[in-house]
């Protein structure tokens, strides 16, 4: 069981933040119990919301000073359980922390508290002619603290990248609530340490990011917006392998199988796709106009030459959104096929995606589970989608054997266990798969340095500290 705060904890802390802002009502607490990953939940002894740096670097100090763990938590869309509490944990939210502290179109940065959701600053940049470009699929609900957090991708990290590129500097909070800041534009001399791009990425274990400065780009000329229609996930596989080895640099890639097509069309977010088809390819190009017409008839080439049935062509941004919506939507709406899903994120060799694809429609079926695929195969970064009911503790059983073996399959033929969600709780015990123990005994030393005492997100990441809810 969960030990409740003291009473002079809780009042401290409310001293802090204001007693609005400290949660310790049980009722209140269920909605904290897990992140995006259902699969797993711990209720916290409670949930403080630090609305300043100041706040929250008092906030730590005092936890820290009472032994008590922090897990540091944004919106909650995590999906490797990062943001899962741990037995006795007190759960630090930055939502509150949710202001655009500066823009600064002349050297197109930004900077940001960590509670801003990710689409909140490109629509405060785009009047500048800016934007930020990594947009995981939860951008309208994800935070960018969370995002600095787990390294964030998305669709179009196929030619941008993740959110490592972005960040430039952070002002962040240590062990015991210490205040400092790393990096910043025009301040990291040649040669010195990376330390913002240690942190970046370093899921809660090292600290909490209070501030961030990220890096704006220009909004791009042009777009083209394409989706293939395909009868099987194989067909569009062979799409994308040609489509990248043709020399086309898309800005993504991405594929819906037929069962998210299904449960997307049933659902307000429907983008038009056909439900009969065995899966959509969504492919786009961005840049300047001149070329993107014969960039996007070439992609089209390809999809027909691996059999698509039909191309479809957004031609005006009405449309493209829709077609975006399909499958940026897509997560949300799998609560239509079942009431918990467990997303996995391997990253495999892009030439051996149709093989992969068919093997885990196999794996799928023999352990009698749902499987839904939705991912940037631009790049090889896998989500398959394992929908069950975790009240049936077989089906859950089942579930974790099913992922294991997702795993083991995507690291033997070249791959990795996680491209952009993280390591969190769900992915700890698959980190042997790809790390020796040489690897594994410098990443805890690292972590020693940033958190001597093993009280920023205990149990996460590392799979020789064993959470408590295993």
């Amino acid at each position: 069981m969960t030990r409740s705060l003291t009473a002079a904890v809780a009042r401290a802390l409310g001293d802090i933040v204001g007693r609005d802002h400290v949660i310790t009502d049980p009722d209140r607490l269920v909605v904290y119990e897990s992140d995006g990953l259902t699969a797993y939940r711990v209720a916290p002894r409670a949930v403080v919301l630090p609305g300043s740096t100041e706040e929250l670097a008092a906030v730590v100090r005092l936890l820290h000073g009472e032994g008590i763990a922090v897990i540091p938590r944004g919106a909650g869309t995590g999906l490797s359980g990062g943001a899962l509490p741990t037995l006795d944990g007190v759960v630090v939210g930055t939502a509150r922390m949710n202001r655009i502290l500066e823009i600064d179109p002349v050297n197109r940065l930004a900077r940001v508290q960590p509670g801003v959701i990710n689409a909140r600053l490109t629509e405060a940049t785009r009047p500048h002619g800016l934007y930020y470009a990594p947009d995981p699929s939860s951008q309208s609900t994800c935070t960018l603290g969370g995002n600095v957090a787990e390294n964030s991708g998305g669709p179009h990290c196929l030619k941008y990248g993740v959110t490592t590129r972005y960040v430039t500097g952070l002002k962040v909070v240590l062990a015991g609530g210490e205040i400092m800041e790393l990096g910043g534009a025009g301040r990291t001399a040649d040669g010195s340490l990376d330390l913002v791009g240690l942190f970046v990425g370093s899921e809660g274990c090292f600290g909490i990011a209070a501030e961030i400065e990220v890096r704006l780009l220009p909004l791009t000329e042009g777009v083209r917006t394409l989706l293939g229609i395909f009868e099987t996930m194989e067909a569009a596989g062979h799409a994308v392998t040609a489509i990248i080895s043709s020399g086309l640099v898309p800005a993504a890639v991405e594929i819906v199988d037929n069962a998210t097509i299904r449960a997307v069309e049933a659902s307000v977010y429907a983008g038009g796709y056909p439900v009969d088809a065995g899966a959509a390819l969504v492919i786009e190009f961005d840049g300047t106009e001149a070329g993107l017409d014969s960039e996007a008839d070439a992609a089209e080439a390809c999809c027909h030459a691996a059999g698509a049935r039909e191309v479809r062509r957004a031609t005006e941004a009405s449309q493209r959104a829709k077609l975006w919506n399909g499958r940026k939507k897509a997560f949300g709406t799998m609560g239509r096929i079942a009431p918990d899903l467990l997303v996995q994120d391997a990253t495999v060799p892009r030439t051996r995606l149709p093989e992969v694809l068919a093997s885990i429609t196999e794996i799928g079926e023999r352990y009698r589970l749902r499987v839904a695929n939705v991912f940037h195969a631009g790049d090889g970064n896998l989500h398959p989608n394992i929908l069950f009911d975790r009240n049936d503790p077989d089906e859950l059983h089942r579930v974790e054997q099913a992922s294991l073996e997702i795993m083991k399959l995507c690291v033997a033929v070249g791959g990795t266990i996680t491209g952009e969600h993280g390591v969190g709780v769900d992915k700890r015990g698959y980190m042997k798969l790809v790390h020796g123990p040489d690897e594994l005994a410098a990443m805890a030393e690292v972590k020693r340095v940033f958190d001597p005492t093993g009280l920023f997100n205990p149990g996460k990441v590392l799979p020789d500290v064993e959470a408590a809810h295993r």
